[in-house]
């Protein structure tokens, strides 16, 4: 008496109802087709983590190096490269207590000396 035989399906069936019930078979049926369902797509989901996770393992082909064309050798006239120019700093010359500066930046107060 194996599984493919009906008497054993009708048996089980009856066997299902006596000991939870009626009432709770339903709900037990959905139960266990959503957990399926929610097994099912979880599979799917690491298959997909596990495709990503391998294509981000494989390490990518870097660019071909760039190469510079050469440079024309024939009749080409030297590159001359103009010298720095450089300026010596201005000398200054210390002064002594007794010369006044004299501050051109700062303006003259004017005095009003007329009376009113």
């Amino acid at each position: 008496m194996g599984l493919e035989n009906p008497k054993a399906w009708v048996i089980i069936a009856i066997a299902a109802i006596v000991l939870f019930g009626y009432k709770k078979l339903p709900d037990m049926s959905r139960s266990v087709g959503r957990s399926l369902r929610i097994f099912k797509t979880e599979m799917q989901g690491l298959n997909e983590d596990e495709a990503t996770r391998k294509a981000a393992e494989t390490p990518a082909t870097p660019p071909p190096p760039v190469v510079p064309p050469a440079p024309a050798t024939q009749n080409a006239a030297p590159v001359v490269q103009p010298e720095a120019v450089t300026e010596t700093p201005p000398v200054v010359t210390p002064t002594t207590p007794s010369e006044p500066v004299a501050d051109t930046k700062v303006p003259k107060p004017h005095i009003n000396t007329s009376a009113s």
